[in-house]
């Protein structure tokens, strides 16, 4: 197969546009939510109305750049250049700890300038791709197929250092992704079952002994106990959840419109720009519009382990797999969060909340997917998993 290279890449047949479509479509409701939820809040935008949507229009272009530099790379230097992701990854959780901002009890900022970055969510895409270099290292060119127990503890040591560091600022949010993510990488990656199970026993083995033992802070636990009745409490830790709800009752079918959600102008959901933004959405956009941002998110994880199922490449599956389980579940912990579904943890809505790390990282993801599928050779694959083939293996 002849494989492009630099900027041709883009002009491809196997560049997938169905994914592209859902990811832009994403783009435009998140930035003119963004722009909904802050136009009137002049505390936060010191009384100019487009501060934030220009802030998030700039964030989306350097987004943008991000993701073409990915595509057009030659498959073999995202290879290459994966351990310096990785250990890049490492170096900023490690600053973040030394002299990073504290915002909302956890030290998850770092301070560069005018710039804040959050090094945690690049940190998802590092270890995705770092354990699908290991496997696709141990596995390609070797007579065998398959993952052992050696690799499996490989692939949790190099997700286990940078979730060591997340646990200490602490940012249990993003924990948890990661969590679920890494679980995804190993069954994608075909670890015996064994240690599924195991990894399942221990990771609710753990957060018993951290609830018992009073390893949790006081305000995490008060949000666990918000989330089990946020009558409990509707005035502290109950509030987030009890005004989300508001919220999203408030939209009805159709929504109150855009710039017209009462709970959304007055002010009344915190973080409704970032965390929170999904209750904007189904305030000013009623159930349709909440609908139909689910059903993008659904087609972009979809488009995700397509790729990951036509491509032949062990290091394209597992990371094409990575990210559609971190997609996944970040945008579920994200939307149950704001319907109540899912205690408040602080992550943000996929290419929809406010942010620049959020965004650089998430559009990287997406240059990687569409990496693999350009090394795949296959223009958008219509089923999910094709005859005798599965995620795991041939």
């Amino acid at each position: 197969m002849t494989q492009r290279t630099g900027f041709a890449r883009l002009r491809a047949p196997g560049l997938d546009w169905v994914l592209m479509l859902a990811v832009i479509a994403l783009l435009v409701v998140g930035t003119t939510m963004v722009w909904s939820t802050t136009s009137s809040r002049d505390l936060l935008t010191g009384g100019d109305s487009t501060a934030y949507l220009r802030k998030q229009l700039v964030n989306l272009a350097i987004g943008g750049v991000l993701l073409v530099l990915v595509l057009a790379t030659d498959h073999r230097w995202v290879r290459i250049l994966a351990p310096v992701v990785y250990l890049a990854s490492i170096l900023g959780l490690l600053l973040v700890l030394v002299m990073g901002s504290t915002i909302n009890g956890s030290r998850s900022w770092l301070s560069l300038g005018g710039l804040s970055v959050q090094p945690a969510e690049f940190a998802k895409l590092a270890v995705v791709i770092g354990m699908a270099l290991l496997v696709a290292e141990r596995t390609e060119g070797s007579w065998r197929r398959s993952v052992g127990s050696v690799d499996v503890l490989g692939m949790l040591v190099i997700a286990g250092v940078p979730g060591a560091l997340i646990l200490l600022q602490p940012d249990l949010g993003t924990m948890l992704v990661l969590a679920a993510t890494v679980f995804g990488v190993l069954a994608v990656a075909g670890a015996p079952r064994r240690w599924l199970g195991g990894l399942l026993l221990a990771g609710v083995a753990a957060a018993a002994v951290a609830v018992s033992a009073g390893l949790l802070k006081a305000y995490q636990v008060d949000r666990f106990m918000a989330f089990t009745n946020p009558d409990l409490d509707p005035r502290g830790a109950g509030y987030n959840t009890e005004q989300a709800r508001i919220a999203v009752g408030n939209g009805g079918l159709f929504g109150q419109g855009l710039f017209e959600g009462s709970q959304t102008r007055s002010g009344f959901v915190p973080e409704q720009h970032t965390d929170f933004i999904f209750t904007a959405v189904g305030e000013e956009l009623g159930l349709l519009g909440a609908g139909l941002v689910i059903a993008l998110m659904a087609i972009i994880v979809w488009r995700a382990l397509a790729i990951a199922a036509g491509t032949d490449d062990m290091f394209g599956r597992v990371a094409a797999a990575g990210i559609a389980c971190w997609f996944g579940f970040q945008a579920f912990q994200n939307i149950g969060m704001c319907l109540g579904i899912m205690p408040v943890t602080g992550v943000p809505l996929p290419f929809v909340s406010y942010g620049g790390s959020s965004m650089f990282a998430g559009m990287l993801a997406v240059g990687v997917l569409q990496n693999v599928a350009l090394r795949s050779g296959t223009s958008l694959p219509t089923r999910l998993l094709s005859p005798g083939r599965t995620l795991a293996g041939r």
